[in-house]
């Protein structure tokens, strides 16, 4: 076997042992604010917001199998007394990879409150408590696997017993319970901060497609932070961060995106974004253990075009693991695109524009 062959292996190992650890991820964590944190439901700058993620990884390698995540958001904002407010949503995941068509559905309702405490309209502090409850289902398909009984003098007999047990089901439906909590400060319109934290996975649900096991899901910890100041006239700087805590598994994304305002900053959103991150995660043995170390997983160039109530983003992950020969580099790419649709009261700058 060639040595691109060896490595494409090493990729759908080291990624069936990752997809028993850790959740679904996006490197534009801030256009997929739902499936971040609960807590953010609601929290934006109009009444109701739309949003849809896709996100392709490994095509380099897998071609036609390759990892592909997407989803859709919907979540509205409801006043409470003359500060506070409540968000109300949902949302619908999809992930699939490799042959055997290892996907993930998820179906999630989500709810929050937002408390003022401090300041006045236009310039305040919030403490904002999230809860999402949800249904997912894993599923994959055997029928296109290959095992080992069923290679014969080096030739694949498919009608051959695999030896594998009656009892292997194609899919498996769990409840899914999580909670968040953020506290962000306005100081005006371009000039923000947040901080923020989620428990998924509370109830961790069983994850083994054998009758006779049990598997739970690991609970997932996030904490996530960022901010935007202005550097001059027409020019703002979004550093942001996000940590992803999941059994073994740990992973981090940092960087920072520059943003030029196009239009009069009273009148219009209209904004461009530059920006440049990095993805780290800790080393994890083939039996799912933390062996210790970080590595450096990828470069992540994006851009963010505003225009009103429109938000589209592009990014592209630049591999630089170990992995790189395999993928010529090459990572992943992701879409997103949110809309906000805004009436005509007079609602003032509440929250920050993530």
């Amino acid at each position: 076997m060639n040595r691109i062959g060896l490595l494409v292996i090493a990729v759908c190992l080291s990624s069936l042992s990752e997809a028993n650890a850790q959740d679904i991820h996006f490197s534009q964590f801030y256009q997929a604010p739902l499936h971040l944190n609960p807590a953010l439901t609601g929290v934006m700058n109009c009444n109701q917001r739309v949003a849809g993620n896709y996100r392709n990884q490994w095509a380099s390698v897998l071609r036609d199998k390759a990892f592909t995540t997407s989803n859709v958001s919907y979540d509205q904002r409801v006043g409470v007394g003359r500060y506070d407010f409540m968000g109300f949503g949902g949302s619908i995941w999809n992930d699939q990879a490799g042959s055997l068509n290892l996907r993930l559905t998820q179906l999630h309702g989500n709810f929050s409150y937002s408390k003022r405490m401090g300041g006045y309209r236009n310039k305040a502090s919030y403490l904002v408590m999230g809860v999402d409850v949800g249904v997912a289902q894993r599923g994959i398909d055997y029928t296109q696997a290959r095992w080992g009984l069923q290679n014969l003098n080096g030739t694949f007999d498919p009608s051959a017993a695999s030896g594998e047990s009656a009892t292997i089901l194609d899919q498996i439906i769990y409840p899914e319970v999580g909670a968040g909590l953020m506290w962000f400060s306005v100081i005006d319109r371009n000039t923000n901060w947040f901080v923020g934290g989620a428990y998924h996975h509370i109830n961790r649900a069983n994850q083994s497609f054998q009758k006779e096991k049990f598997i739970g899901l690991y609970s997932k910890f996030t904490v996530h932070a960022g901010a935007e100041f202005q550097l001059a006239d027409r020019i703002g700087l979004i550093p942001g961060a996000v940590v992803f805590l999941q059994g073994p598994s740990f992973q981090t994304n940092l960087g920072t995106s520059l943003k030029f305002l196009l239009g009069s900053m009273k009148t219009t959103e209209e904004a461009i974004q530059f920006g440049l991150w990095s993805r780290l995660g800790n080393k994890t043995s083939v039996d799912n253990k933390a062996s210790g170390g970080l590595l450096m997983d990828a470069l992540i160039a994006s851009t963010k075009f505003d225009y009103n109530q429109f938000s589209i983003g592009f990014s592209y992950d630049l591999n630089i693991s170990s992995l790189r020969p395999a993928s010529h580099s090459n990572g992943a790419f992701e879409f997103s695109l949110v809309y906000k649709m805004c009436s005509n009261i007079n609602r003032g700058v509440y929250c920050p524009n993530f």
